[in-house]
């Protein structure tokens, strides 16, 4: 019996075969155990993979994809000025890894293959692994394993560390794109996923992004200009410097877990920065303890206390981090075990997972209910406007980035699983979670006394409210109204109860005047995890436009907005984008947007000061596209923009 097992991760693909009775190994491919994830189209159509995908990347960095796996949502990607659907793109990989299997076993094929895939993904997202499978030629026998169970499983193969029915381990999973965390308890026929959850905005990517900002705070004032086109290439040699840039941050981050300093080299004209592990360790410390802070709420939700676990076990490459490890220990009092190599954990797990626990009827995930929050009369006690939480689409339950998880229950699957599962593809209702804002009551009162009483008290409220308005103006540090010099703007001043700067009231105009607004980046996919380096932020609500949110940022380095805005836009995926210039209200600046499967977004932003915004919206219904980027841009021209 010949068994294939591979986990596509995010950046690295691991795969691990056994055969002729010997136990399992990890196939190396290109002489390397993990194997870039990364997808290069030639000009033929030919799509190239793994590590010749990096070396082509330096010739044309348009037409390469580093990974494809972020991508899943999308139906495509523009790869150059070709389209790929996203399901080619991942059986480019599979299918070179499928190849080298085959070679190592002599010309033969696997007789069954094991795919991995995140326990939150839902039945469309693994419809997509399963269509890349099978168009890279592996054959009818797939079988789908929810990572945490093979991890579960390769813990529990060591000596020394079986787990026992009864027995619960919590897996903390940090790979390049994605956190997740599970429960898992062990039981007489399997493993049960007890509850999961997880945070799609932090991974080793994120981790990149922080230092890459962090390098360009030392280094962009020698030559902004110069700093601004490695950010935003245009030029074929500009992004070629951008993609090296890239490379080196993230080996530097490597480098860190094993040194205390490294040296990050930099591009003309800027000289190369020193960065120690001290300083990566505060880049990243509030969101480790975004993760740390999950990972105790996950095992809450489950019943469980850290210190009733069999141990909490660190998979993904990203989880090397020495932090990690230090904050777990911190907070909940135990000490993570990292057994083997984190990245190739949940491949070799696969295969000790009985093989009547991963039958296809096992594979889908239900929408998740979600672990008890704040009532919502509290919450709108303490916050004037709560931003919309978005669909999560097919991997509904998703944790909101910002840590903000939707109310949860646990979610348990035993595999095996006994009972009929839904079939695969089946639909998802709109999260409950979604708000309407409803039109305004043109219902009249009764008449009579009871009516006269109602006008009675309508004119004593507007009294108040006008005399609360008159109050506000003279205490608000400014009005829609009043503009301000460039250099009045270098610097976030005073906010009102709103959160709006003066600057920043003059870019949101109306927007701040009629709309519901209140402090921060909102706790939908758009959130950002580091809104202390982006200044002072504020999230209003975007009537007309269902999922939506305006967000408005204020900032002291247009770099570090531009950097954030600039990875929202690379989020939603869309090869079309709208630009344009704007201006209104004494400002003037440029907008783009861009539009995927699941979310678009129009990014704002003003020419001569740190100021920008951008309005985010997510497909609702989970059906079709997203509104596109022509339609966003109306919407922006007609209700965003701030007027003349």
């Amino acid at each position: 019996m010949r068994i294939l097992s591979v986990d596509l991760g995010t950046s690295n693909t691991v795969a691990v075969l056994s055969a002729h009775g010997r136990p399992p190994r990890v196939v190396e491919v290109d002489g390397s155990a993990t194997m870039p994830s990364a997808v290069f189209a030639e000009e033929d159509g030919t799509l190239v993979v793994g590590r010749d995908a990096e070396r082509r990347a330096r010739l044309d960095p348009t037409r390469f994809e580093p990974n494809p796996k972020r991508r899943v949502d999308e139906q495509t990607l523009l790869l150059g000025t070709d389209v790929v659907p996203v399901n080619e793109a991942l059986a480019a990989v599979l299918r070179r890894v499928l190849e080298e299997t085959s070679r190592q076993l002599g010309g033969e094929q696997p007789d069954e293959v094991r795919l991995t895939h995140p326990a939150q993904w839902g039945p469309v997202r693994r419809n997509v692994l399963l269509s890349a499978a099978r168009l890279a030629g592996m054959g009818p026998a797939i079988s789908l394993v929810p990572e945490p169970v093979a991890a579960a499983a390769h813990f529990a193969s060591f000596p020394g560390k079986a787990l026992g029915p009864g027995q619960t381990l919590a897996v903390y999973d940090l790979g390049a794109g994605t956190f997740d965390v599970a429960v898992v308890g062990a039981t007489q026929n399997g493993y049960t996923v007890l509850a999961e959850d997880g945070l799609p905005d932090l991974g080793g990517l994120d981790v990149d992004q922080a230092l890459m900002v962090h390098v360009g705070r030392e280094v962009s004032h020698r030559d902004p200009q110069r700093w601004q086109r490695l950010l935003r290439p245009e030029s074929t040699a500009d992004r070629r410097t951008r993609r090296a840039l890239q490379e080196d941050v993230k080996a530097a981050k490597e480098a860190l877990s094993r040194l205390p300093q490294t040296e990050v080299p930099m591009p003309e004209p800027f000289t190369d920065v020193l960065v120690t592990r001290a300083e990566l360790e505060a880049l990243v410390r509030p969101a480790l303890l975004r993760s740390v802070e999950l990972l105790a709420r996950t095992v809450r939700s489950a019943g469980l206390s850290p210190d009733r676990l069999a141990g909490i076990y660190l998979v993904g490459g990203s989880s090397r981090l020495p932090l990690v490890g230090t904050l777990l220990s911190e907070k909940l009092g135990v000490v993570p075990a990292s057994l083997d190599q984190p990245e190739t954990a949940v491949a070799l797990g696969a295969h000790h997972v009985a093989a009547d626990g991963i039958s296809m009827r096992t594979q889908n995930v239900e929408n998740r209910l979600a672990s008890p929050g704040p009532p919502l009369a509290a919450q709108a006690a303490t916050a004037p406007y709560a931003p919309p939480q978005p669909d999560a689409g097919p991997q509904a339950g998703y944790a909101a980035p910002g840590g903000h998880a939707p109310p949860q229950q646990p979610h348990r699957h035993a595999y095996p699983a006994s009972g009929p599962q839904p079939a695969l593809g089946a639909p998802h209702a709109v999260p409950a979670q979604f708000p309407s804002y409803p039109a305004a009551d043109g219902s009249k009162d009764g008449k009579g006394p009871r009516r006269r009483g109602k006008l009675v008290l309508g004119i004593a409220i507007a009294v108040v409210v006008l005399l609360g308005a008159g109050a506000a103006v003279l205490l608000l540090p400014s009005s829609s109204g009043t503009t301000y010099a460039a250099g009045e703007c270098r610097e976030p001043g005073q906010t009102d109860e709103q959160g709006f700067t003066g600057c920043l009231r003059q870019l949101a105009g109306d927007v701040a005047e009629n709309n519901q607004c209140g402090p921060g980046t909102g706790t939908g996919p758009a959130a950002a995890s580091n809104e202390d380096e982006l200044g002072v932020s504020v999230t209003c609500s975007a009537p007309g436009l269902a999922g939506a949110q305006i967000t408005y940022l204020h900032g002291t380095s247009s770099d570090v907005l531009d950097q954030y805005t600039d990875g929202l836009l690379n989020r939603t995926g869309g090869g079309e984008q709208v630009q344009a210039d704007w201006k209104g209200n004494g400002l003037e600046g440029r907008y783009a947007a861009s539009a995927g499967r699941n979310s678009s977004v129009l990014v704002f932003t003003v020419d001569d000061r740190p100021l920008s915004g951008f309005v985010y919206q997510v497909n609702v219904s989970g059906e079709g596209e997203a509104t596109g980027p022509g339609q966003l841009a109306d919407y922006f021209e007609r209700s965003v923009q701030p007027g003349e």
